[in-house]
């Protein structure tokens, strides 16, 4: 059942009562975040690189889980601390999320990989699948690793072998781009 808001909507439009539930920059930010690039805590949000101020990003965050988009739960390694997830209303944006980024790429300039958007376009179900598959599963992998990961936090010692993976997927390649290197297996991404 939809949650009623403190605040009564400009007009009984969907597409007017979404975006104001979601509708801003930083909103669709995080979401995309944690449904694409494995964000879970709030360190993520803020290290991003998307510039996103600490005090818009704490607003941002209450909102999403006062509209029910967003939840909190326990980190399983420090249970002081709390990690962010999309709930399934949350997840249920993932088909919105996927063809805003094939929309973004097709027609801005972005610098996102040809290759993968092409691909995406032709698997969208494919795609949307796993995400929800990776949702389920609590899998923090990023599904779009050219976008980058979540920024490790800073220990003593070598880097961990999954932290050092995802630095290889976002690394420019040859070309100067940050399109993933073609893997002989798979071509680009998981997709292709």
């Amino acid at each position: 059942m939809p949650r009623k808001t403190a605040t009564r909507p400009r007009s009984g439009c969907p597409v007017s009562m979404s975006l104001e539930v979601f509708g801003d920059r930083w909103s669709l930010l995080i979401v995309r975040d944690l449904m694409v690039r494995g964000f879970r805590t709030y360190y993520d949000f803020q290290n991003s690189g998307e510039g996103i101020a600490t005090n818009i990003l704490a607003d941002r965050l209450r909102r999403l889980i006062g509209s029910g988009i967003v939840e909190t739960e326990p980190d399983p390694n420090d249970r002081r601390r709390m990690n962010y997830r999309l709930t399934k209303k949350g997840i249920d944006l993932a088909p919105v999320m996927l063809e805003l980024l094939i929309w973004g790429a097709q027609h801005e300039d972005t610098g996102a990989p040809c290759e993968v958007i092409a691909a995406m376009a032709k698997s969208r179900d494919a795609l949307l699948a796993e995400t929800r598959r990776r949702w389920r599963d609590r899998d923090p992998e990023p599904i779009l690793p050219w976008l980058g990961g979540p920024t490790p936090r800073r220990s003593k010692g070598k880097p961990h072998e999954k932290t050092h993976r995802l630095q290889q997927d976002v690394a420019p390649n040859r070309a100067g781009s940050h399109a993933p290197e073609k893997h002989a297996a798979s071509g680009y991404g998981r997709w292709g």
